[in-house]
């Protein structure tokens, strides 16, 4: 079944001008660009997009993280574009990361993984709509 997924390009990579880099391998790998977005979290949208981590430890240095630089927002579409997308990327922690992922390429820690993808069909629609409206 054709899905739309959402990617975003994390501050980090953007800041180490990996953009074009990710993109290509995105595009290699079969997903369509329906739409590309580059803004700046600010602190309530940040919250809101990450809302389900909220009182976890980690959770500050994600939203500090995230807001710390700009963020370029993939609306991706292709058949199962959100299991292909969350295998493309990989694993958010190191030692599980495998070769070719883009984790593994690209990533500088666990909280600094370069890209977030949607990892359900309902999060990715409701991801869309708060990046694209």
């Amino acid at each position: 079944m054709t899905q739309h997924t959402l990617m975003l390009i994390k501050p980090n990579a953007v800041e180490q001008h990996h953009i074009g880099q990710i993109i290509t391998i995105v595009e290699q790998h079969g997903f369509t660009i329906r739409n590309i977005r580059m803004f700046h979290f600010n602190d309530v949208l940040a919250h809101r997009f990450y809302n389900v981590h909220e009182g976890k430890p980690f959770f500050d240095r994600l939203i500090a993280f995230m807001t710390s630089g700009d963020t370029v927002a993939l609306l991706l579409k292709k058949e199962n574009a959100v299991e292909e997308l969350r295998n493309l990327i990989g694993e958010v922690e190191p030692e599980k990361r495998k070769p070719g992922t883009i984790r593994y390429q690209f990533a500088e820690g666990v909280t600094e993984n370069a890209v977030h993808a949607s990892d359900t069909i309902e999060n990715a629609a409701e991801e869309i709509r708060l990046i694209f409206g």
